[in-house]
């Protein structure tokens, strides 16, 4: 007896990068809700094709994005290196909504629960993880507030990372520095200037009628 599935055939695995990739951009494009027969066609496969390698989308997710998670959870162990608790909060926070920023596949991963995929729950774990540390040698460098808890920063990354898509649809790719740097202030004792501008009244309308229902077929 062998340990482990067969290896597949030179076609097989073919097919299954092809899926990997496809669902890779359409997921990027569209949101993790993307049709998977989508994906299947720009792949160039029928959806018997796609259930074969994946019964599940978790099974489709997981395979898609784990290299990415993966990335997530290397972020946060420079950030538990890092010579201080403020430089680790704030590096691994910037590698984070790069990310988010970049990806609405990996946004949706990141801010909404998705059952079964276990790259996920490991990323989510460290992340917990890394921010409890990062607040908690804060508070004892100084840095970071005493009344704020892990649970506070999680709820607010959350929020302010869902919005991500739809403030850089408006507005530009890097906007989401400036809430971020807004958020950091109100985790320390002293406030540091903003970075780059406000929104105007007409650029809010249009990031919240943008942060509306995910749409298939809408970009980024």
């Amino acid at each position: 007896m062998t340990d482990g599935p067969a290896p597949l055939r030179r076609d097989a695995r073919r097919n299954r990068d092809q899926l990997v990739d496809a669902a890779h951009e359409v997921f990027a494009e569209q949101g993790l809700d993307a049709p998977l027969d989508v994906i299947a066609r720009r792949a160039g496969v029928g959806n018997a094709t796609l259930y074969r390698h994946f019964p599940s989308r978790a099974a489709l997710v997981d395979a898609v994005f784990r290299d990415q998670l993966g990335q997530t959870t290397a972020a946060g162990e420079r950030a538990r290196n890092a010579p201080d608790a403020w430089t680790g909060l704030t590096g691994y926070l910037r590698a984070v909504f790069t990310t988010l920023a970049a990806d609405r596949g990996t946004n949706d991963l990141m801010t909404t629960r998705v059952q079964g995929v276990q790259a996920l729950d490991a990323v989510h774990a460290h992340n917990r993880e890394t921010l409890e540390l990062l607040l908690e040698r804060g508070r004892a460098e100084g840095t970071v507030r005493a009344d704020v808890g892990t649970e506070d920063v999680l709820f607010a990354l959350a929020a302010l990372g869902r919005a991500v898509p739809a403030l850089t649809a408006v507005t530009a790719p890097d906007a989401w520095r400036r809430p971020v740097a807004l958020l950091l202030d109100g985790l320390r004792p002293a406030p540091a200037p903003l970075p780059g501008a406000a929104l105007d009244a007409g650029q809010l309308a249009d990031v919240l009628r943008e942060l509306g229902p995910h749409r298939a077929g809408r970009g980024t």
